[in-house]
């Protein structure tokens, strides 16, 4: 209880940058599974993107094999069958197939599998060159991101702050996008607004973080504080605030997930909802423990704040506590300094 007390205070003294490296190692980890998984499973993407024809047909009374062997017969036995469970249970069945009389072909052996009308199956089809249209604009909307994200961060913060929010966003899409790919989950249109959205979501965590660090940094010129100390306070007063609005962010995400997808069977909920799960997990991650670290380390280059590291560890004032001691008076030193007075212009007579 005092540990989580001293949490919510901002009083822990936890080493963030001594984590650092088993924390890159495991980053490094996972984007290597991800790339990996992009190049052997590639990505499922939905038919906004690829083209193609989708079937809905009802589960009641026909199995996965006989819908296979349905499809077969239309030569088509690599197309991609999925059960959507929720409500009333349905086959979903894709295949990229442009001629419309084999559309109404397969629809009524599909329909005569399941022992249903040819009307109870829902039937959907994408041209390959609206999905192309489609892809393309998702790429510039990305593109678009990352320019605005960068002006806006140099302008607001510094350069270095920059490069380090967009390594962790980069950090972020490897591994959401390597999640997509490893468990095979479905890429749709909503699923790269739900990806759009929890960047900026990150972006907000990690700019929350930025600026109590350069608060602290304007601090900490007055006295012998290294920089990483100064980050390791910083990030120690607000990792509290990052968790709880994870969590008050990852609750109406849940509900959607277990009460609209699974219970309810909104499957466009669970697409957009299954993306912002992973995304504001993976980005509470990387706020904390991957841009901050890597603003950290070039700051350090800077010739002042090595000189200033040099001489901290001679002298053995080094330490989070000591830290969060010499930031504590250089602030209420600060606030407590009184204001010089304006001298009031004397009346001629």
């Amino acid at each position: 209880m005092n540990a989580i007390r001293a949490m919510y205070r901002g009083e822990n003294s936890f080493d963030f940058l001594g984590k650092s490296k088993r924390v890159f190692l495991l980053s490094g980890i996972l984007i290597l599974i991800s790339l990996v998984s992009f190049t052997v499973r590639g990505l499922n993407l939905g038919i906004e993107f690829e083209g193609g024809v989708v079937w809905d047909v009802p589960a009641q009374k026909v199995d996965e094999a006989t819908i296979r062997d349905t499809l077969a017969q239309f030569g088509l036995a690599d197309a991609r069958v999925q059960k959507v469970s929720g409500g009333f249970d349905t086959w979903r069945v894709r295949a990229e197939i442009t001629d419309f009389d084999r559309e109404v072909e397969i629809t009524e052996a599909l329909a005569q599998a399941a022992e249903v009308s040819p009307n109870d199956i829902n039937r959907s089809e994408v041209g390959p060159s609206w999905g192309n249209t489609v892809t393309s604009k998702a790429e510039r909307a990305l593109v678009y991101f990352f320019v605005v994200l960068a002006l806006y961060i140099t302008l607001r913060l510094e350069w270095k702050m920059a490069v380090a929010a967009l390594a962790a966003v980069v950090h972020d899409i490897v591994i959401s996008v390597g999640v997509y790919s490893l468990f095979q989950f479905e890429i749709t249109p909503a699923t790269v607004i739900a990806f759009l959205t929890i960047m900026g979501y990150s972006l907000y965590d990690t700019i929350v973080v930025f600026d109590r660090v350069k608060e602290n940094t304007t601090a900490a010129l007055k006295g012998r504080t290294t920089y990483s100390d100064v980050v390791n306070v910083s990030m120690n007063q607000v990792v509290m605030r990052s968790i709880n609005t994870s969590i008050t962010s990852l609750l109406p995400v849940l509900s959607m997930l277990i009460i609209g997808s699974w219970l309810m069977g909104a499957v466009a909920l669970r697409e957009f909802a299954l993306a912002l799960f992973v995304g504001i997990v993976v980005g509470t991650y990387s706020s904390i423990f991957i841009a901050t670290p890597i603003q950290a380390m070039l700051k350090e280059r800077e010739p002042a704040w090595a000189q200033r590291t040099v001489h901290a560890r001679r002298a053995g004032d080094v330490g989070i506590a000591a830290a969060a001691d010499a930031l504590a008076a250089s602030n209420y030193s600060r606030r407590a300094a009184p204001r010089p007075r304006k001298k009031k212009p004397r009346k001629r007579r």
